[in-house]
């Protein structure tokens, strides 16, 4: 299941619905926009260079380091939601139960693809970040290890989980993520990733299910 392609508004303004003090109370607001701007933007089968919509930073986060800056890309409305329903039709045939997101930048992509293809949603986070029984991975950085944590309950037992993050460089935190869904006692069904970085060959540390990957360098 998609979200709809365009919002209908019966007139030019926002409804809506607040709480104060145990009470719903319906706010007006004036929509200064286009309404015809809400309409469908872009579609997955339609030509769109998302490279365009990388900035490529020289240099950082070190000498001799090119950062693929996605901010450019989330900025331009068409670009985001071209990358995000291209995402949805790639990954449709996994047949997913939820979308695990990655901190952080996985859940800035994990979030509208779990609303577009109508699945739960849980994030994958630093070790101490959840308040709930939990999971934990370690994986290697480059002086040292880190640890990512999931609810022990995120997923409901047997589920297929998509894995969902902005770039797979080295494939550590994605490893990681992979062996804390199968603690939950699900299964992966596979990843998905906005850049793959070919030369950092980090597929090779991920189990043997589909990835999907937007854009390679």
């Amino acid at each position: 299941m998609r979200c709809p392609k365009s919002i209908p508004l019966a007139k030019p303004d926002w409804v809506l619905t607040a709480i104060r003090n145990g009470q719903d109370e319906i706010l007006s607001l004036p929509f200064r926009g286009n309404l015809s701007s809400i309409a469908e933007t872009s579609s997955p089968r339609s030509t769109m260079d998302l490279k365009a919509h990388i900035r490529d930073i020289p240099d950082f986060p070190k000498p001799g380091i090119t950062f693929r800056d996605i901010t450019t890309l989330l900025a331009n409305s068409q670009a985001l939601c071209h990358a995000i329903e291209s995402l949805a039709e790639q990954c449709a045939p996994l047949q997913p139960d939820y979308i695990a997101g990655i901190e952080s930048r996985g859940f800035i992509f994990g979030m509208p693809l779990a609303y577009t293809m109508n699945l739960g949603f849980a994030p994958i986070r630093k070790s101490g970040k959840l308040p709930a029984a939990t999971h934990s991975a370690e994986y290697e950085l480059e002086y040292g290890t880190d640890k990512l944590e999931v609810h022990q309950d995120a997923f409901e037992s047997g589920s297929r989980v998509l894995i969902v993050d902005d770039l797979i460089a080295t494939g550590g935190t994605a490893a990681a993520t992979a062996r804390l869904v199968e603690m939950t006692g699900c299964e992966v069904a596979g990843f998905g990733f906005v850049i793959e970085l070919l030369a950092l060959e980090g597929r090779k540390k991920l189990p043997q299910v589909p990835i999907a990957s937007l854009l390679q360098y």
